[in-house]
């Protein structure tokens, strides 16, 4: 069996966005006009495909990202006419759940940013750009809700410049805004685009209106300007002033070029609720946007080894693939997502995974539509697929040829700034809770699972109240706990003031063989983000290098374990300067028992500093508002970094701390009638005021 659609002609694309800017919505009308389904849901009705968890429906949210497949074949560009395979991961705005965002990135090879168009470059917009900056991938921007009151082209364009660092460049112009709007202008055509209705219907290849034709113009000038930059035959034109000699293939050959270097950010328009530009879109994404096989090779390193190798995305090289989520079916059981990278998957296949070191025998493989499965015989270089079969593997893992491994790069760590504690209602409880947090510890990285040494709780740690409430919604509905859940609270860390020397002799005789290990550390806070630095700096011998990694181990538990009130430790910097050994009694596990109570016992002397999440919040509020929203974020610890006009609304930035914001959103519209809103996203770990350090952590809002 042979494939069906050549890698070239695939694209794997990610559609991402603030919460509310239209994603869900955008890529409903995607599946739409692609054939994939016959009548489109809505957000705010729970019918739309993708979102099909149960929380997910009675939120209108997306909470987990959801894959699905279409093929599009284009009306205009290089690609006309040819039909296109179009991998879909739709992914979360809402900033609880941005392991979802995250992975989906890791993975795919170009994004559609959707932007509301009535608000340009929103908190979570920009979250979302940086972690697709972080993993290299090129993006077109679509400025979603141009019906909408309020909406500005121009205001959204020169946010996406001026917050995000990209250089966008408009292909499309609007026909009006808000309820004006009634088309668009395609400036690589130069054409117009008229449309009918609210069903899709448009008129192609009008001539420009003559009251827009003078802004199209300036509007061309710039896409050639900017074309120049990354063509040579665009280049050549205009320095000799032959700007009308420029073509649309000219243009289509540089957008393409800009996009896939990420010099270029290609802006389109439409309102996808109306279905309204949405087919352009489309054309766009396989026009501008990668294919497999347009991106360098992935690297990755053999295990055990400091050697790096490469992964050509061909269908005749050694398997390698990434799983990047996994999603637990009360039918099948564990369903683990993979990008395959190079060669071929076939049911059946034995696979090595270098984390583990052990073999995985792919059981069966499928296709995704949100929930659903087609099952496939095999999988090729570029398919995002699912697997069933595969229990040892987790999150980041990679699958590869077990004579051919390599480790591909994982994904980023997520930090949790909320806690709650869970307690089961009975014995029997205990196990059903044990078992559903496992299985949804598997399926979300960012969910971290520990238990209170003093009261016995099971404790949840996660990335906002939303995150957690989910969690706890999912444990009562879909595995049937019953439990006790307490409120949530700030997930603080701690560090350590300053440096000390720490000498400790580890001694302990049983009758058998002792144990002894002789450590000496300086211990000190290291820079903030750094985690545990740690730096064998001993001469002569005095410990053995094969005793060292103990030490570390030791320190590193002692570190995630916390040395007040289960708080973990960050930020700190060991350097081992001496010891010495037993020549009978200086085994491994003493070493870690020393490196462990060593840092214990610095920590004593150094002075702990408490450290907590610190959010960036941003509040868009109708001017009459701005003195009680600004008064409620002095009083809950905020700090304004800055304030702008947006239209008739006022938009305030400040950095606040989570301890502070604990039913933030639900005050501020009672505050402005509802007609405030908020969004956040995790700043950093800073320390806690002097003044409250010293307090509980629960006094410290």
């Amino acid at each position: 069996m042979s494939r069906s659609t050549r890698i070239e002609r695939y694209r794997n694309i990610g559609i991402m966005a603030h919460i509310d800017a239209g994603k869900t919505t955008l890529t409903e009308r995607v599946l739409f006009f692609t054939g994939r389904i016959h009548a489109t849901g809505e957000v705010h009705d729970g019918t739309t495909e993708l979102d099909w968890l149960p929380q997910e429906k009675k939120r209108g949210i997306t909470i987990t990202s959801a894959a699905t497949t279409a093929f599009w074949t284009p009306t205009h560009g290089r690609a006309a006419g040819t039909p296109h395979r179009v991998n879909i991961l739709d992914t979360p705005g809402h900033v609880d759940f941005t392991i979802e965002v995250e992975r989906s990135l890791r993975v795919l090879d170009g994004a559609v940013a959707v932007f509301d168009a009535s608000q340009g470059v929103e908190p979570q917009s920009e979250a979302v750009w940086r972690q697709a900056d972080r993993y290299g991938v090129p993006r077109i921007a679509f400025l979603n809700k141009m019906d909408k009151v309020g909406a500005d082209f121009d205001m959204s364009v020169t946010s996406i410049e001026e917050r995000l660092g990209a250089r966008p460049v408009a292909v499309q112009l609007p026909l009006g805004e808000g309820p004006e709007f009634r088309g668009l202008v395609d400036l690589v055509r130069m054409r117009a685009v008229l449309f009918e209705g609210e069903e899709g219907r448009y008129l192609d290849d009008q001539p420009v209106p003559p009251e827009a034709r003078e802004q199209a113009e300036l509007y061309r000038q710039r896409l050639i300007e900017a074309a120049a930059d990354v063509d040579a035959g665009v280049l050549e034109k205009f320095v000799e002033g032959r700007l009308d000699e420029v073509t649309a293939e000219d243009l289509e050959r540089a957008l393409r070029a800009g996009t896939l270097s990420r010099t270029l950010v290609p802006v389109l328009c439409g309102s996808a609720f109306k279905k309204k530009g949405v087919q352009m879109l489309l054309d766009a994404i396989v026009n501008y946007l990668p294919a497999p096989s347009d991106l360098p090779s992935v690297e990755g390193c053999v295990p055990g080894k400091e050697e790096r190798v490469s992964r050509p995305a061909s269908d005749a090289g050694p398997p390698a693939a990434l799983a990047f989520k996994l999603m637990n079916d009360k039918a099948v059981g564990s369903i683990v997502f993979l990008r395959v990278y190079s060669g071929t998957l076939r049911a059946g296949t034995v696979l090595l995974n270098p984390v583990t070191g052990k073999r995985e025998r792919v059981g069966r493989l499928m296709f995704m539509h949100a929930n659903r499965r087609e099952e496939v015989a095999e999988v090729y270089a570029g398919d995002i697929c699912a697997a069933l079969g595969l229990k040892g593997v987790r999150t980041g893992d990679t699958l590869s040829d077990p004579e051919a491994p390599v480790v591909l790069e994982s994904l980023g760590v997520m930090e949790p700034v909320v806690q709650l504690a869970v307690e089961a209602r009975s014995p029997a409880e205990l196990t059903k809770l044990e078992e559903g947090l496992h299985r949804l510890a598997a399926e979300d990285p960012s969910l971290r699972v520990g238990v209170d040494p003093e009261s016995g709780q099971v404790l949840l740690s996660g990335m906002g109240e939303l995150h957690l409430e989910v969690v706890v919604d999912r444990l009562l509905t879909e595995y049937g706990v019953e439990a006790r859940v307490g409120q949530p609270k700030v997930a603080y860390r701690d560090t350590l003031r300053r440096k000390v020397r720490q000498e400790y002799r580890h001694v302990r005789q049983t009758g058998g063989p002792g144990q002894y290990a002789h450590v000496v550390l300086d211990v000190g806070p290291a820079p903030r983000g750094a985690g545990l630095v740690f730096v064998d700096d001993t001469r002569g011998g005095s410990i053995p290098k094969e005793l060292v990694p103990a030490i570390q181990k030791g320190v590193a538990g002692a570190m995630d374990r916390g040395v007040r009130d289960g708080i973990p430790l960050v930020d700190v910097e060991v350097r081992l300067v001496d010891g010495g050994t037993h020549v009978k009694d200086s085994t491994p596990q003493a070493f870690s028992m020393a490196g462990s109570l060593a840092l214990q016992e610095a920590v004593k002397r150094a002075g702990l500093l408490a450290l907590e999440p610190v959010m960036e919040v941003e509040v868009t509020t109708p001017e009459e508002y701005l003195g009680d929203v600004l008064g409620d974020l002095a009083a809950r610890r905020g700090r304004v970094q800055g304030m702008e006009a947006r239209g008739p609304a006022r938009v305030v930035s400040a950095r606040v701390p989570m301890a502070s914001l604990f039913g933030y959103v639900t005050g501020l519209r009672g505050r402005t009638q509802g007609r405030a809103q908020a969004s956040m996203r995790l700043g950093a770990y800073e320390p806690v005021p002097e003044a409250l350090q010293s307090l509980p952590a629960e006094a410290r809002a």
